[in-house]
């Protein structure tokens, strides 16, 4: 077990917290000031919340002496990514009343709203508990928003998965009340004994946690990039269990060789409701117990894996649960993107999935998405489903009411929209980075669509522009934006400089490797018409532009 003996300070604030309460109603009450007191910044994000500052104004501020321009960042746990249209009019208006209005997708299937001031965190979190919504667990060490397959056409067992991700939320969930006092006023707890908290204990996670359930064959979900990744086994059209693998994460530190993206390795698989959610749950006490609590860069599960070593690390697992894994089940995936337009399930109803640029739901010159979706919305026809490629899926239509809900599409350009995306652009993520994120080196949703546009002729000249090819960009190396796993990725160095990454598979089993260091957008270009102009005339029939890469050589996997 862990003896970490110099605890990094994070650690001291968890456990001093009051089970993370900390100072946050003396923060909220000081007026001086549009941040909150440093200590409650480590604390506010196991309530759902990120404090940031808009970098934009950061000089300007500065050379005037006043105090950057501090906001907040609220994410909402949605297991599973699902929303009733009482649920998005809700959100529509709570974006507008207390946020930039950006309605963000992230890539953990659930929504964050940006630019709240301190002044407004209350009465966002209130407004969102009147429609049952909560931000509670969204960041912080402990187990963030449990993701699964998005859309029910895949396949007859959807439904069942989805049920699962809200088990596993509701598993993992921490058992302070914090939230509850804090931000909606409830009386504190008279008997501190009813939070407390086996799972978690007062020491919470080393790291933060990251759960996945994919649906065979496909991986919309990256699987194996997961602390905890969950691959359906269906035999007979009955979901039988779940082949279980640990240890996935991709963030990294420039310069730092100890830091790696890792994917996920199987264990085995585990039979059954009962041992899969017990299974889940030792695998989060194995890493409470035994993580890296002194170097936060080195405290993800998938260091304490290697750490461990597989082998040792199934043993204690097996120990914890009482039951051996059985033999991992054959599986295959073939898809990662999500499949836009129309499409029916086995049920008969309809689902049409709607492109969002890096998951960016606003009204702007291209199309009024946001006007668009409430409209949606408000026929209370259609429910909202989230995917981990930024997208939203506008869900359960009945046929009856099919032609409705087309027509609102046709009339505000959503089907235009998402029929004139190209292959590359569909296929795209980005993280958030500037104006907002505080690690941000390097601009990414702002500035990829801009790039896209300037690879997409490179594409036509090769005749190559319908080749899904996954591009991938973070404006830092911590991945949220899950870079490393894209066939070609780049990493922000410095503004307006990436590291390029090649190599990556099309379906998530293969990470990609470094090609090129810190190149600007004319580089950038310089080389991907050189090795589009490779890849056109040397590739196999059917080969991927990431297996290519390999086989090339471009890069050493």
């Amino acid at each position: 077990m862990s003896t970490n003996k110099n605890l990094s300070p994070i650690e001291k604030i968890k456990v001093e917290s009051n089970a993370l309460r900390g100072t946050l109603k003396e923060s909220l009450h000081d007026e001086v000031t549009g941040a909150i007191r440093e200590d409650d910044t480590a604390l506010i994000k196991f309530h759902g919340m990120y404090q940031q500052d808009d970098r934009d104004r950061r000089e300007e501020r500065s050379a005037k002496k006043l105090e950057w321009l501090y906001s907040y960042m609220v994410r909402l746990r949605l297991p599973g990514g699902f929303l009733s249209p009482q649920q998005w009019e809700g959100l529509h208006h709570i974006a507008g009343d207390h946020s930039t209005g950006v309605i963000k997708i992230t890539t953990r299937q659930t929504i964050q709203l940006h630019g709240i001031l301190k002044s407004h965190i209350k009465p966002t979190l209130q407004a969102f508990n009147t429609i049952h919504l909560d931000a509670i667990a969204a960041c912080g060490d402990v187990n963030r928003n449990v993701v699964c397959g998005a859309h029910p056409k895949q396949s007859p067992i959807h439904e069942e998965v989805f049920q699962y991700a809200g088990k596993l939320s509701q598993l993992a969930l921490p058992k302070t009340k914090a939230y509850y006092e804090v931000w909606l006023n409830e009386k504190p707890l008279v008997d501190k004994k009813e939070e407390e908290d086996p799972l978690y204990q007062e020491r919470y996670l080393p790291r933060k946690f990251k759960i996945a359930i994919a649906i065979p064959p496909h991986n919309d979900v990256d699987v194996f990039t997961n602390d905890l990744g969950l691959i359906a086994i269906v035999e007979k059209g009955k979901l039988i269990g779940f082949n279980i693998a640990v240890g996935g994460g991709l963030g990294t530190t420039h310069g730092n060789a100890s830091t790696y993206p890792r994917l996920g390795t199987i264990l085995g698989f585990v039979r059954g409701e009962e041992k899969t959610l017990k299974a889940a749950y030792e695998v989060i006490t194995v890493q409470r117990d035994f993580g890296n609590r002194s170097d936060r860069k080195l405290s993800r599960l998938k260091y304490t894996v290697d750490k461990m070593g597989v082998e040792a690390f199934k043993a204690e697992l097996e120990k914890r649960c009482g039951f051996t894994l059985e033999e991992a089940k054959p599986f295959t995936f073939n898809h990662r993107p999500d499949y836009y337009g129309w499409h029916q399930n086995h049920e008969g109803k309809w689902y049409y999935t709607v492109f969002s640029e890096n998951g960016r739901i606003l009204d702007d010159d291209q199309v009024a998405l946001k006007t668009a979706l409430l409209e949606v919305a408000k026929t209370g026809k259609a429910n909202f489903r989230f995917t981990c490629n930024q997208n939203v899926i506008i869900s359960d239509i009945e046929q009856k009411d099919k032609k409705a809900v087309e027509d609102i599409l046709q009339q505000f350009g959503i089907i235009a929209h998402t029929e004139k995306a190209g292959a590359i652009r569909r296929s795209a993520i980005a993280c958030v980075a500037f104006n907002t994120c505080p690690l941000a080196l390097a601009e990414a949703q702002r500035y990829l669509p801009t790039l896209i546009s300037k690879i997409e002729p490179l594409m036509d000249k090769y005749k190559i522009s319908d080749d899904e090819i996954s591009i991938r960009m973070t404006g830092c190396p911590n991945g949220c934006g899950r870079p490393y796993a894209a066939e070609i990725g780049f990493v922000g160095t410095a503004y307006g400089q990436y590291n390029m990454h090649l190599g990556g598979d099309r379906d998530g089993f293969r990470l990609n490797k470094k090609y090129k260091d810190s190149l600007d957008e004319t580089a950038i270009l310089q080389e991907l018409d050189n090795l589009f102009g490779i890849y056109s005339k040397k590739r196999k029939k059917g080969e991927t532009f990431g297996d290519f890469a390999v086989r090339e050589q471009w890069v050493t996997i």
